[in-house]
């Protein structure tokens, strides 16, 4: 039998699977017009309402295997496209409106991609799903090529969906909220099912996902934040940008088996209402849950900090993608803080802000913390791996809240394509000890920004910004560290004093900008600021 007709029968078999197949055969339709106009790929486009936010890019167009793919214009440094590949090898060509290609990079450098360019077209061939940022005269298209999924059926035993069978209007003509919990409150009363979100646009309100509910969202259907103060819960006050922050979509505390997953779009729309209202969501909060996945989302324009999973374990967050702004006009925008959990996974998720892009937080119960359910907990337990950041602060920290003991934090395997400093641990507020941190495998391509006046690949710091005296960190493993880019200011070991210091330091096998071979001193490593460590290892 033909390669392309094994694949085709194999992607079919894919949405049909697991029982309700008449549900399933609209799906498996789509797929067979997909794949009509290609013979190597199949692939899942995700298009976005046709709202003027989700423009089509004045900069790129994209293609595989001759199928046009929706690339979105973005005015927060870049534009990106969204697809899922379904089986076979993708042959890509991206097309520049603005003329001939002169200059020309793929994101991440390790993979490496051949790609040729002639005139105003890149192209080059896939054979597996990745997270792309590429580079083109100054101008950057972000490419997320998510792997294949499971859908389930849109109706049926288990299933609620939130238009048939609950009304919410999802032409953005209206709110959705009370339809939309109605089918979490129903799912979860009933003992646990999936609530079915199809492709279209919902404004919503604050949503409250309960134990045993597992929201699924079409790819092209968009949550979409309104703004307006007066709709939405004051949860927390945010000192540092003045404003008033919700907990957009949070969940109950002591739920658990609680999931969000599929290819839709959580859109923040900071940029059309930060301005007018000086209000901003915390896009996702799992609040004191357990067992918690969030998974294929897409999060996009926020404008603080954008999921952010505190006091909770065992909580997954895999092929999540947070296209925030790197402009300086939007500020704190984090990707993905976690702060007070123990057991948590990040895996193969892009995080682009203007702010840290992955980082873990503990706190002393204060500011924005007060309404979190129980007391202040440690951080235990974290692995953050296979993942692709993009920052003009931090791509990869521990911090900068210390207020309780961080241990057997893991960052593996993982790429900082931009950044104001690679990887580090900055211990500024509070003084309980981080332990037990490890970095290893990381590619750090650009350091370029300025975080707090340090521009380098690594940065690890005590500080004592509340007068609490500094924690001390203990434990810290660099292994395996590919330098592209050493920053412009020195890295650093700085512990605060001799009671609150920095010791038992390993770094392993670093290799520095234009080297093949690892660095055998801190000097090499540019590592010149140095100042109450100890037990300093270069190997």
């Amino acid at each position: 039998m033909k390669i392309w007709l094994l694949r085709l029968l194999g992607a079919v078999g894919l949405f049909l699977s697991g029982g309700h197949a008449p549900a399933r055969l609209s799906a498996a339709f789509a797929v067979l017009l997909t794949f009509a106009s290609s013979a190597s790929a199949v692939i899942e486009r995700h298009q976005l309402p046709p709202i003027a936010e989700y423009a089509a890019s004045p900069t790129y167009e994209l293609t595989v295997d001759g199928l046009n793919v929706q690339v979105t214009r973005f005015d927060s440094g870049y534009d990106y496209a969204h697809f899922t590949r379904v089986s076979g090898s993708m042959n890509l060509q991206v097309k520049t409106l603005y003329g001939s290609i002169s200059q020309w990079a793929i994101s991440p450098a390790k993979l490496p991609i051949a790609a040729t360019v002639s005139g105003n077209t890149m192209s080059f061939t896939l054979n597996q799903e990745h997270y792309l940022i590429i580079a083109t005269d100054g101008r950057r298209l972000v490419m997320a090529i998510d792997p294949p999924y499971v859908k389930p059926p849109s109706s049926g035993a288990g299933i609620r969906n939130v238009v048939t069978q609950y009304g919410a209007n999802n032409q953005g003509g209206g709110w959705a909220t009370a339809a939309v919990q109605a089918a979490i409150d129903d799912t979860h009363n009933a003992g646990g099912g999936i609530v079915y979100v199809p492709v279209g646009r919902y404004y919503v309100g604050n949503l409250t996902l309960k134990s045993n509910v597992h929201l699924f969202m079409e790819g092209g259907a968009v949550f979409r934040f309104h703004g307006t103060s007066a709709n939405y819960t004051h949860d927390a006050f945010k000192s540092s940008q003045n404003r008033w922050l919700t907990w957009w979509i949070k969940t109950t505390a002591g739920s658990t088996n609680v999931k969000i997953y599929g290819r839709g779009t959580l859109d923040a729309n900071a940029t059309n209402t930060i301005g007018p209202n000086n209000f901003a969501c915390n896009v996702v909060v799992p609040l004191g849950t357990s067992n918690f996945t969030m998974e294929g989302i897409v999060v996009r324009d926020a404008g603080t900090w954008s999921v952010i999973p505190a006091r909770s374990h065992n909580i997954t967050f895999k092929n999540v993608k947070m296209f925030n702004s790197v402009l300086n006009s939007m500020t704190e925008d984090d990707g993905i803080d976690v702060n007070e959990c123990q057991d948590v996974v990040i895996d193969g998720c892009i995080a682009i802000a203007h702010d840290d892009s992955f980082s873990t937080k503990t706190w002393a119960g204060t500011g924005i913390t007060v309404n979190w359910p129980g007391s202040p907990q440690p951080v235990d337990d974290v692995l953050i791996t296979n993942c692709l950041a993009w920052s003009d602060y931090y791509a990869y920290k521990i911090g900068e809240g210390t207020n309780q003991t961080q241990n057997n934090v893991r960052f593996v395997n993982n790429v900082a394509f931009d950044c104001a400093v690679g990887v580090g641990i900055s211990a500024k507020w509070g003084n309980a000890p981080v332990t037990n941190t490890r970095f290893e495998a990381i590619d750090i391509e650009r350091v370029n920004g300025n975080s707090w006046g340090n521009s380098a690949w690594w940065h690890g710091w005590i500080q004592d910004a509340d007068g609490l005296g500094g924690g001390n960190i203990t434990g810290v493993y660099l292994k395996n560290i590919k330098v592209r880019d050493a920053g412009n200011t020195a890295a650093a070991l700085e512990g605060l004093n001799a009671s609150s210091k920095i010791d038992t330091v390993t770094f392993e096998n670093v290799v520095m900008p234009g080297q093949t071979t690892r660095a055998t001193t801190l000097a090499q490593m540019n590592v010149t600021s140095v100042q109450f460590a100890t037990n300093i290892t270069v190997r």
